[in-house]
């Protein structure tokens, strides 16, 4: 019968007990051999102590600081040249140009006609007559300029229009007026900052041909030729508008002759149709020539 051996709760099960070889018979004792010694193994050769590895913040710090350099003078070289090209080049420090002399004046449009009716040089209008109103064909007083309160640029009297010339042609300049029966007569005055008074003078009459009349009459009748302004004692040819383009008119500029007054004079006459316009400038000391041509041309340009 075979035995059993019974395991104790909780406790390891023993091995069985092998069977120890016996010696053979006859076999000559055999002297025990030493087991091979055990070969030591080396000491470990120490490792080399790794470096203690630096902190990257340093680093990264650094690069986000050139970082928002670079973006913060990229912002501002940007913001720079966009408030350059949005300045006036007279306000750029080193690129400002200094004034011509011209004057501001508003935005210019020619008026609305009635229905129907045509500009005065266009096809179809071949009595060169001005349908618009004449008040609104004013040139109107440039930027800055004070406005003249009895020419503000409605209807005046043929009284204030004679007022312009000198005292001794004022009953021959009415006498021409009278034979050339003029429908309308609108001004408009001003004095700019300068000291530089402007008036403008337009006289509309019922034909083209009662204004040439009265423009041939106005300055070529008298003793010392044009039809003189109030205080001026001489004249002599302005040649300033000589290349002005101005189809269809006739442009008249004198210059007051010297020696003059405290002030020097200079006027135009422009011939447009129907219609007649006068400028006048006046200034201590003398009348600038640039604002002089400026206002002449931009009045004839109302009138084409």
């Amino acid at each position: 019968m075979t035995e059993q051996t019974l395991t104790q709760p909780g406790a390891e099960p023993q091995p069985e007990a092998q069977p120890q070889p016996q010696p053979q018979a006859g076999a000559e004792h055999q002297p025990e051999v030493a087991a091979p010694a055990q070969v030591q193994a080396p000491d470990p050769v120490p490792e080399k102590p790794a470096k203690p590895r630096k902190s990257r913040r340093p680093l990264l710090l650094g690069i986000a600081r050139w970082t928002a350099a670079v973006l913060v003078l990229g912002g501002v070289g940007t913001g720079t040249a966009m408030g350059i090209t949005a300045m006036d080049r007279s306000e750029v420090p080193g690129l400002s140009t200094e004034s011509d002399g011209r004057w501001e004046y508003p935005r210019l449009a020619l008026p609305a006609l009635p229905a129907d009716a045509l500009r005065p040089f266009t096809e179809g209008n071949d009595g060169e007559v001005h349908h618009a109103d004449l008040r609104q064909l004013l040139l109107p007083a440039p930027k800055g300029a004070t406005v003249d309160p009895k020419l503000k640029g409605g209807w005046v009297g043929l009284d204030t229009y004679l007022a312009h010339f000198h005292a001794d042609d004022r009953d021959a300049v009415k006498e021409a007026l009278a034979e050339s029966a003029p429908r309308h007569v609108a001004a408009r005055g001003w004095t700019t900052p300068d000291g530089t008074s402007t008036r403008v003078y337009l006289l509309r009459f019922t034909s083209v041909a009662f204004a040439e009349a009265f423009k041939d009459d106005v300055l070529d009748t008298g003793t010392r030729g044009s039809r003189l302004p109030d205080g001026v004692d001489g004249e002599t040819l302005d040649s300033s508008l000589k290349d002005a383009r101005l189809p269809f008119l006739s442009l008249y500029s004198f210059d007051e002759r010297k020696p003059y007054g405290p002030e020097q004079t200079r006027w135009a006459y422009i011939q447009a149709g129907d219609t007649l316009g006068l400028v006048v400038q006046s200034r201590k000391g003398a009348a600038l020539t640039v604002p002089f041509q400026q206002t002449v041309v931009l009045q004839a340009q109302l009138l084409s």
